[in-house]
């Protein structure tokens, strides 16, 4: 079982290189297709633990964030690339603006990234963000979510998880500046399943 789920792993991360003949010069071209990784809709999701911050200061070395803290409620897990950029700026505003009506009371958002947790705070408290930011630099996390970048950094993705721990959302593409990514982020959250 642990060999298939080796290989299943191996065969999603494949980068296949297919020559195709052009018509009109007869010159070969080359297509580059990407099998995208990471836990599929209706799959657990991969527990982690990374340390953390938030707009009132960084949280204690010991007691880091962990994923499975919170089964039992719907969990909104966003990779982003850095702090402080524009497009990260803009996407943790939207989310703080909108906190209410696109979260929730009864859901829990992390923002993940490679800064550092002070770097983090600090971002975090210039926008009074209400929510938790997750330092993972060496990307462990990121990779099991198929959201590390070759740059060093992530990529922007979002993954909607559900009470009993499997993924009910994901969009690996999100477009921070994108009002229609958001509306569909809110679907999912809202949407029922995912009760354990």
């Amino acid at each position: 079982m642990r060999l298939f789920s080796t290989l299943s792993l191996l065969v999603a991360f494949l980068v296949a290189v297919v020559p195709v003949a052009s018509a009109q010069n007869k010159k070969p071209e080359s297509y580059t297709v990407v099998l995208i990784g990471g836990p599929e809709v209706g799959r657990r999701a991969p527990d982690f633990s990374l340390p953390w911050a938030t707009k009132d200061g960084i949280g204690p070395i010991e007691a880091p964030y962990q994923l499975a803290s919170d089964r039992g409620k719907t969990v909104v897990v966003a990779f982003y690339p850095r702090d402080f950029t524009n497009g990260c700026t803009a996407e943790m505003r939207t989310f703080a603006e909108q906190y209410d009506s696109l979260i929730g009371p009864d859901v829990v958002l992390v923002g993940i990234s490679t800064d550092s947790i002070e770097t983090h705070q600090r971002f975090a408290s210039s926008l009074k963000l209400p929510f938790r930011l997750l330092s993972d630099p060496d990307q462990r996390v990121s990779k099991q979510y198929a959201s590390k970048d070759k740059g060093g950094y992530n990529r922007r993705t979002v993954y909607v998880i559900g009470p009993d721990g499997r993924v009910k959302f994901r969009n690996m593409k999100f477009n921070a500046l994108d009002p229609h990514d958001y509306k569909e982020l809110r679907q999912a959250i809202n949407a029922p399943g995912g009760e354990s």
